[in-house]
């Protein structure tokens, strides 16, 4: 069965409860597909910036990075909270190997954007080495940490970090923030968008900021890999059972039927 990638934002390392929680549902997800972990860490990040007297601020959602910016957010990203999570994976009885995308030449990455500094744009590189860790039951926990040809480490919204992984190994796409999904004016969940949809509600200003950046990483990657994305909550780990059953979780990413299959 095709692997699984499930990617988790920011607010979740700051609830080990609900990590130890998803981590134990990760381990029995693994007894009937590969499951990846591709994960963020905003929160952390602007902790660690705050704290050392340095601002940061975002445009559409990406976090501009200065490159002397660049020791800290990789020590807290590909270090910091990395290292929790492995730390949990072993309280969940896992066998966890803490990674960033540039391990393995798994992703290739190229500055995004001079205005936006040392930020990544990733593209799939090598899949030989994940192949290998989920071969031997495995669960490769990603940070979006990436690096240039030239050495350069950029910083790569961890969205498209998950994106990009999923496109890498023709997986599964989850990914999971502290909302249900993605809400309508009225905050209520909207189960299914097609890309139309989704067109319509940034138009409205409904869609914005960081789930825009979400929304667009699950769209492109439903057109890639020709198969629905799901966007949903890691504070209910157990609905995601569900999905090994066909069940609807959160919000599902139609993908666009003319863009062909890979």
């Amino acid at each position: 069965m095709n692997p699984l990638i499930i990617k988790v934002g920011g607010a979740f390392m700051q609830a080990p409860k609900a990590a130890l929680q998803l981590l134990e549902v990760i381990g029995q997800l693994q007894q009937q597909r590969p499951v990846v972990l591709v994960h963020g860490g905003g929160p952390m990040v602007e902790q660690l910036l705050q704290a050392l007297g340095l601002t940061t601020k975002k445009i559409d959602g990406l976090r501009v990075t200065p490159p002397e910016h660049m020791p800290y957010i990789s020590g807290a990203l590909a270090g910091t909270a990395n290292k929790q999570l492995c730390a949990l994976a072993i309280k969940a009885k896992l066998d966890a190997v803490g990674l960033c995308l540039a391990d393995g030449h798994s992703v290739s990455c190229q500055q995004l954007d001079p205005k936006l500094g040392a930020v990544g744009v990733p593209q799939p590189g090598s899949g030989k080495m994940l192949s290998l860790l989920l071969a031997a039951g495995m669960l490769p926990i990603i940070s979006s940490i990436g690096a240039d040809e030239q050495g350069n480490l950029l910083n790569v919204n961890a969205d498209q970090a998950a994106t990009v992984i999923a496109q890498l190994l023709q997986g599964d796409l989850m990914l999971l923030s502290d909302v249900p999904g993605v809400l309508d004016v009225n905050k209520t969940l909207i189960n299914q968008l097609t890309a139309q949809d989704i067109q319509e509600l940034i138009n409205q200003d409904i869609i914005i900021d960081g789930m825009q950046v979400k929304v667009t990483a699950a769209l492109d990657a439903a057109n890639s890999l020709q198969r629905p994305i799901t966007i949903a909550s890691w504070h209910t780990p157990e609905q995601l059972l569900g999905l090994l059953g066909g069940e609807s979780v959160g919000t599902t990413i139609i993908p666009n039927p003319s863009q062909g299959t890979l």
